[in-house]
């Protein structure tokens, strides 16, 4: 099936859609897709994929819908329009394979594959087939990033942090692949400059692999950007904090808050002062406040329409395959996140070895 031939009928009928893999984030694709059915949304769930008995039980059981143990007796069994591809990153490639080639547009959780070459393979496929792929990089979607994009103004320094307690969710990658990647991304799409310069190092801590990382990129364009990224923290953070020209930009993912402060040129602040004052700005209860106190400067919060990113993100994904049109978050993007993540990973393996550690 083409997506010549797709797109009259996929206008007329709602899509039906499948979530394979009814893991942590499988369960919840299936929760938004159910939610979106009911609120009359043009889609419906029609099946799950999971090898795992207890699983396709919890989920026929929660939305009656079949479960099936494999994706070829799903595909044997019903008609897809797309589907959510929510198993371990070790099996996106070839579930995405036998899905594209029978046709089903896709949403895959991040990160796009493993490896480059399994990107290519998908990227290429989808290209070859006419299939639509998002790629699932969540916080591209929430609301204070979406609202942050309009202030945009050449940024030059980013400091991001995200941190989170252990779990052993997630464990098949490292904490580059896990957590960093989501910055990783959202930094590359508003930056959208080559990286010239890359130093990173990174440790097990409770796993096998990387649990804890810092990183720092430098951009053909000049601006620099340190990431820390943690999944054995006491504490869960998920902050990023950038500079442009006479301002600073303060977003908090988890609050889904955007604070703008905006320096005159008459006001002469450096960008360490700039940082303690806005650091100053995040700890009062009335942040406006500073703004009023601080000749040249103004403060400002920014207006961020709350929603869930899960959410938006797969209204997104169905108004691509519904439309054939380009993904918020393409596949090209997944791999450009991908090569980014693995680069960091290859340099602190280096400095591991380096080191002794």
């Amino acid at each position: 099936m083409t997506a010549a031939s797709a797109s009259p009928n996929l206008l007329a009928t709602p899509l039906r859609v499948a979530v394979v893999g009814a893991g942590t984030f499988g369960r919840n694709h299936l929760r938004v897709y159910r939610e979106l059915e009911l609120a009359g949304a043009e889609v419906e769930l029609v099946a799950v994929v999971d090898p795992r008995e207890a699983a396709r039980t919890a989920a026929t059981t929660q939305y009656g819908i079949p479960a099936y143990p494999s994706i070829e007796e799903c595909l044997a069994a019903c008609k897809l329009d797309a589907a959510s591809l929510c198993v371990p990153t070790v099996h996106h490639a070839h579930c995405a394979q036998t899905l594209l080639a029978a046709g089903i547009d896709l949403l895959i959780e991040k990160p796009l594959a493993t490896t480059l070459d399994e990107a290519d393979h998908i990227v290429r496929l989808a290209h070859e087939l006419g299939r639509t792929v998002q790629v699932g990089h969540l916080e591209r979607f929430n609301p204070a990033v979406r609202a942050v994009r309009s202030l945009i103004n050449r940024p030059m320094f980013f400091e991001v942090h995200r941190l989170s307690v252990f779990t052993p969710r997630a464990l098949d990658v490292d904490v580059v692949l896990d957590l960093m990647i989501h910055d990783l991304d959202i930094v590359l799409s508003l930056v959208d400059s080559p990286v010239r310069e890359l130093r990173a190092v990174g440790l097990p801590v409770l796993s096998p692999k990387v649990d804890i990382a810092n990183v720092r990129l430098e951009f053909e364009n000049g601006c620099v950007a340190n990431f820390t990224a943690s999944r054995v923290s006491t504490e869960r953070v998920r902050k990023m904090r950038f500079f442009q020209p006479h301002q600073y930009l303060s977003l908090d993912f988890a609050r889904q808050d955007l604070l703008l402060i905006d320096v005159s040129a008459a006001a002469g602040l450096d960008l360490a002062q700039l940082a303690a004052l806005a650091s100053a700005a995040a700890a009062l209860p009335n942040a406006m406040a500073l703004g009023a106190q601080t000749p040249g400067m103004s403060l400002t919060k920014v207006p961020v329409e709350p929603g869930e990113p899960l959410r938006l993100e797969i209204e997104s994904f169905l108004h691509a395959v519904r439309n054939r049109s380009k993904p918020e978050v393409s596949a090209q993007d997944g791999r450009a996140a991908l090569a980014l993540a693995l680069q960091i990973n290859a340099s602190i393996a280096a400095h591991a070895q380096r080191t002794g550690l």
